[in-house]
């Protein structure tokens, strides 16, 4: 068999040139698309990753803000809760407060009301015990009440006890003013004589005095110097008894208020 080199030769060409043109015009789009497509669907699968990692991370965050409101609602719970106890104790311990505070208002006008209605019996008393003692003394001595109680100052005077001797003589010796004498009625010259006579005798000097008149002392005598006093007077027995009067009236007060 006899072969025709130039058709095969031509044959040859034309495939070459065949295989050309499908390579360029055929070939490479199909395998551009291809990459194309591919590299779409690359850039689709990696969108979706991402989309995926943001829907992940949005969800971790939406749970860590739900975790985060719970525990600031518990938190919140909690504390209105302490808040809603401390403000009942502070409304307790309020009105525990207003409460002891109207009873000790109440025990304060009781006994004050008591106190009152206890002086008003004791200045009847004192009045009653002051003209009682006045004529009761007038009827057992010969000398006057006033002279009577004169003579009682002078007694105390010289039985001072030696401490209280020598206080007296320290406190009037180191004054700068008259010995003030005050008695609740007026005294006669012989009575302030013997007075002064008396003191001078402890003090073992002689003195100056001032004399004055003192209705409070009730029937009594009050010697008085540089804060020191020596006195004596009925008076001083109507405030014991007013002293213990007032005692056993709060002591009752007490009790009834305690019963109650």
């Amino acid at each position: 068999m006899k072969i025709n080199w130039f058709t095969l030769i031509a044959q040859i060409i034309n495939f070459l040139v065949l295989m050309w043109l499908l390579k360029r015009y055929l070939y490479k789009p199909i395998l551009n698309a291809i990459d194309e497509r591919e590299n779409k669907i690359v850039a689709q699968l990696k969108d979706a990753e991402a989309k995926k990692a943001e829907a992940e991370k949005e969800r971790n965050e939406f749970k860590k803000k739900n975790e985060t409101f719970d525990r600031q609602k518990g938190e919140l719970m909690q504390k209105a809760i302490e808040e809603s106890n401390a403000e009942g104790l502070k409304i307790k311990e309020e009105a525990r407060n207003e409460a002891n505070a109207l009873k000790a208002k109440l025990e304060k006008n009781i006994q004050d009301s008591q106190e009152n209605r206890n002086r008003e019996i004791a200045q009847k008393i004192q009045q009653e015990v002051v003209t009682i003692t006045k004529k009761t003394l007038t009827d057992l001595s010969s000398a006057s009440l006033e002279e009577q109680s004169v003579l009682t100052f002078i007694k105390k005077i010289n039985e001072l006890k030696e401490d209280e001797k020598q206080k007296l003589i320290l406190t009037l010796t180191s004054r700068k003013n008259p010995i003030l004498v005050k008695s609740a009625f007026k005294l006669s010259n012989k009575q302030q004589t013997e007075i002064q006579q008396s003191i001078n005798a402890v003090l073992d000097v002689e003195s100056q005095f001032q004399f004055k008149i003192a209705p409070e002392l009730i029937i009594g005598i009050e010697l008085s110097a540089n804060g020191y006093k020596l006195s004596w007077s009925i008076s001083e027995y109507i405030n014991s008894l007013e002293k213990s009067m007032n005692d056993s009236a709060k002591e009752n007060v007490k009790t009834a208020l305690e019963k109650g």
